[in-house]
């Protein structure tokens, strides 16, 4: 089976719950997880699978635990050709940044080379107050992605 890194980005926590819920079901599906809440690129590995769940802060900004990780990937420019991603993001509708956060990460993994697996998920937390049923439904398909 894989093992997937779970990145998260998040203010309130909200990612931080719908990350350790991803990591139970695919642990539960004989996949491998690691769990980061506050990334460095040191610290990470540059090839297999990420999950990174994402919320949006402030207008349309990455949340402060993420910057600095972010900031690395881009000023490095890590090769990441050898990383396949998924990404979640969290937000609300209502806001003309919807997502914004989990829009930049996954356009800067695919500018790295990172290939990105599946559709992303943009969760409404206005429609969805409990974001680990949206999320939960995604990886369902996202799993089909895997190699195992």
């Amino acid at each position: 089976m894989s093992h997937i890194t779970l990145i998260t980005g998040s203010t309130l926590g909200g990612a931080e719950y719908v990350a350790d819920h991803l990591a139970e079901l695919l642990e539960d599906d004989n996949h491998t997880t690691e769990t980061i809440n506050r990334a460095e690129l040191s610290d990470t590995p540059i090839a297999g699978y990420w999950l990174v769940v994402c919320s949006t802060h402030g207008a349309g900004e990455l949340p402060d635990n993420i910057q600095p990780f972010m900031a690395e990937l881009a000023t490095n420019q890590a090769d990441l050709s050898q990383l396949k991603y998924g990404v979640i993001g969290l937000g609300d509708s209502s806001y003309d940044t919807f997502c914004a956060a989990a829009k930049i990460i996954d356009q800067q993994l695919t500018k790295q080379g990172a290939q990105r697996i599946g559709e992303p998920l943009h969760i409404d937390m206005s429609q969805h107050p409990v974001p680990e049923d949206p999320a939960e439904n995604w990886l369902t398909t996202w799993k089909t992605h895997l190699d195992d």
